[in-house]
């Protein structure tokens, strides 16, 4: 969980004063370029940036001139010295792209082995020691004393900040990341790895980062097609690198049920993950600030737990089966499902979950009632003459989110979970996760917003990678994404009114595995990899990017 520290701080100088202070005390020549102010280094080696431009930030991570990479220095001297000065440094490269960066004279910082990583709270250690390690440098644990090379982490008192903010100060040949949690000094780290590795250099300055939305996730179909626990784990390094902070794992479907289960492991297929893979996923996950979100459909998309319990199949007036759909309106499927959704939630202690609720195949006939008169019967008697099996679809729907409340999560579904003109309405604290306008009765995103629900953006348009192309699915690009999709472009490509923005809380990139066979775990990789950082970077500022497709593309491939 984010962790907080308020501590009380002198109010900072403006950028100007810094300067015109220095100057003075140095004797050097300022001179004033427009808006900001440039001075000549002088050799005190630290302290506030030497040159900083007046209250100069950049959207986007934009720079002054528009280059891609950040300069070097203009000599080998890792600090400051009379004798030498430096260009306005550029804002660092990165994916998502940093969202405002004050350039300053100096030349930055680069890792040395004999470097330290030090903490200022050992809240922090996990960070410390995963960016020493991945920079080649020594953790020391937490330290107050200064030395030259550091790289700090701390814990700051921006109170009501996003905790997920930070802010990265290099300076001084020494670099500081700080942030009001955890999360936030993770975020401002991977921001210093990718400087580096892209650059060799993280250029002078501060850079002051946070995020549009706060739920930004990839989502695996590891039902219809199993994935080794190895490759699960590089997506989850993959996607902390590009601060997303979900994965979405959707473990149960018509095909299989893959993970394994102790309450009922009739329903388990083969090949699984075993309960201790899933708990080193969650572990690592955990390491990079990203919530594991667990889904088990329901109630549609369960044949695999069916071919277990073929006496809750649910079956039409003619006794003919109907596809991956649970007999809603028998107690023992309620009861089964209960017993999955209590037990897994001891195997993803994170504070989401995912209900699904689309799809149910009983209510794509005409006449539902009629084909299915034993859900109607059941309606009936549950909420009324009036009531239908929509009503009794709903009413499934609240049960298993109120099993899943006991354990204390927020819950989403599928928007074709949520039925029009019913009596019964779905539980009010429900996230719609709106994926498609496709379905009979499609509901549009303003409908749901202009009720006051928050939604989350799965865009079938744009976010979903569907193996084999069924249907009229075909692989997204990450440059349409970049391009052309926002988090407020919900379904199709026409955004919904900036005022229901708040309402968005974030979107996710889906991979369906319909057609498993149709790309090895090696071609999936490879076919996110740019879709995955064009929605990491549209997720983190929706804006128009700074960077052309082309240069986006290029840095993609120079940080790896």
């Amino acid at each position: 969980m984010s962790r907080h520290r308020h501590r009380r701080r002198a109010p900072e100088k403006t950028p100007q004063q810094k300067v015109v202070r220095r100057a003075l005390l140095a004797g050097g020549l300022v001179v004033v370029l427009g808006a900001g102010v440039g001075v000549w280094t002088s050799g005190d080696g630290g302290g506030a940036p030497a040159g900083a431009a007046a209250g100069q930030t950049t959207d986007g991570g934009s720079t002054p001139t528009g280059g891609d990479t950040s300069p070097s220095p203009t000599g080998p001297s890792p600090s400051p010295t009379p004798s030498r000065s430096y260009a306005l440094s550029q804002t660092p490269r990165t994916i998502p792209a940093v969202r405002a960066h004050t350039p300053a004279r100096g030349p930055g910082w680069r890792p040395a082995a004999a470097h330290r990583v030090v903490v200022s709270d050992a809240d922090l250690v996990d960070e410390g020691r995963l960016i020493a390690s991945e920079l080649g440098l020594k953790y020391a644990g937490e330290r107050d004393d200064v030395r030259a090379g550091d790289l700090r982490l701390a814990l700051n008192d921006d109170e009501g900040a996003d905790p997920e903010s930070y802010a990265m100060t290099v300076r001084g040949g020494r670099v500081t990341v700080s942030g009001p949690s955890d999360a936030g000094v993770f975020y401002g780290t991977r921001t210093l790895k990718q400087a580096v590795r892209g650059g060799g250099t993280a250029p002078e300055g501060v850079v002051r980062d946070e995020p549009a939305k706060p739920q930004r996730g990839f989502l695996l179909d590891i039902a219809r097609k199993h994935f080794t626990p190895g490759w699960i784990e590089d997506r989850v390094r993959e996607l902390g690198d590009l601060k997303f902070n979900e994965l979405h794992l959707h473990f149960s479907d018509d095909q299989a049920f893959r993970i394994e289960s102790d309450t009922h492991p009739e329903i388990v297929s083969t090949p699984h993950l075993t309960k201790a893979q899933v708990k080193r996923i969650v572990a690592l996950a955990a390491s990079r600030h990203i919530t594991v979100v667990p889904e088990i459909d329901s109630p549609g998309h369960l044949g695999a737990v069916l071919a277990a319990h073929p006496e809750l199949q649910l079956r039409d007036a003619r006794g003919v089966a109907t596809r991956g759909a649970i007999d809603i309106s028998d107690s023992d499927a309620g009861a089964l499902l209960d017993d999955l959704l209590d037990e897994f939630a001891g195997l993803f202690p994170g504070g989401q979950w995912h209900l699904g609720g689309d799809e149910y195949q009983a209510l794509t006939r005409s006449d539902p009632e009629a084909s299915y008169p034993q859900l109607a019967a059941a309606a009936r008697e549950a909420y009324g003459s009036g009531a239908g099996v929509a009503d009794l679809a709903t009413g499934w729907l609240n049960d298993r989110a109120e099993t899943v409340r006991a354990h204390d999560r927020a819950m989403r579904a599928w928007n074709d979970g949520f039925y029009r003109g019913t009596s019964v309405r779905p539980a009010a604290d429900l996230v719609v996760a709106y994926w498609t306008g496709k379905e009979i009765g499609a509901r549009p995103p303003v409908e749901y917003l202009s009720a006051g629900r928050k939604v989350i953006n799965y865009n079938d348009e744009y976010l979903y990678y569907v193996l084999g192309e069924p249907q009229t699915f075909v692989y997204p690009t990450g440059e349409r994404i970049y391009e052309q999709w926002t988090p407020r472009v919900l379904r199709g490509t026409t955004p919904v009114p900036a005022r229901y923005d708040g309402q968005i809380l974030g979107g996710t990139f889906a991979v369906w595995c319909d057609r498993a066979e149709s790309q090895t775990q090696a071609q999936v990789a490879a076919g996110i990899r740019m879709p995955l950082r064009a929605t990491a970077q549209k997720l983190w500022d929706p804006g128009t990017p700074a960077l052309s497709w082309t240069r986006f593309r290029a840095l993609a491939d120079r940080l790896g």
